[in-house]
C-alpha cells in the first residue's frame, strides 16, 4: 500500500481550510484517511504561527516508514526543519507570455516609428533654416551685380558728359 502526506480540503467555499492527513494514495482527496497529523488555514496571514499546524513526530515516523508527501507538505515539512527539501528552480516564470510580447514588439516598433518621425522633423527643420541663408547669398550676390550693373551705365554717362 502506498501511503502519501497531502491536504485534505474543508471549510466553505472560497473560505479553504485544509487538514495535513496521512492517507492511501488511491483514496480520494477528502475522503478516508488513516491519520491526520496537521491543520493548514491559508487565510491568516504568513507570519502567523497558527497558519501551519503540525505534528512533528508523527510526520517523522510516516517519512520513516515511507509515507511520500505531496510538494505543498513538503514545504511544510522543510519550514519545520523535518525533512530537507531541494529548492527548484523555473528560469521561465517571471518570463512574459507570448501576448505580452507581441505587446511589447509593437510599441517598440510604434516608439521606434516616432523617433524616426521625430529625427525627420528636426532635418527638415534644419533644412528649412538653413534654406533662407541660401536663398539671402543669392539675393546678396544679385544686388551686387544689379550695383555694378548700375555703377556700369552710370560711368558710361560720366563719360559721356566728360566729351
Amino acid at each position: 500500500m502506498a501511503v502519501a502526506i497531502r491536504l485534505s480540503r474543508g471549510g466553505a467555499k472560497k473560505r479553504p481550510y485544509y487538514r495535513i492527513v496521512v492517507s492511501d494514495t488511491r483514496s480520494p482527496r477528502d475522503g478516508k484517511y488513516l491519520e491526520q497529523i496537521g491543520t493548514y488555514n491559508p487565510m491568516l496571514p504568513k507570519d502567523s504561527g497558527e497558519r501551519v499546524k503540525l505534528d512533528e513526530d508523527r510526520a517523522r515516523h510516516w517519512l520513516s516508514v515511507g509515507a511520500q508527501p505531496t510538494d505543498r507538505v513538503h514545504r511544510f515539512l522543510d519550514a519545520a526543519g523535518i525533512l530537507e527539501r531541494a529548492p527548484k528552480n523555473n528560469p521561465k516564470k517571471g518570463e512574459p507570455g507570448e501576448a505580452a510580447k507581441e505587446r511589447a514588439e509593437e510599441k517598440a516598433a510604434k516608439i521606434a516609428e516616432a523617433e524616426e518621425a521625430a529625427k525627420a522633423a528636426e532635418e527638415e527643420a534644419a533644412a528649412a533654416a538653413a534654406a533662407p541663408a541660401e536663398e539671402e547669398a543669392p539675393a546678396e550676390e544679385a544686388a551686387a551685380e544689379e550695383a555694378a550693373a548700375e555703377e556700369a551705365p552710370a560711368d558710361e554717362a560720366a563719360e559721356e558728359k566728360a566729351e
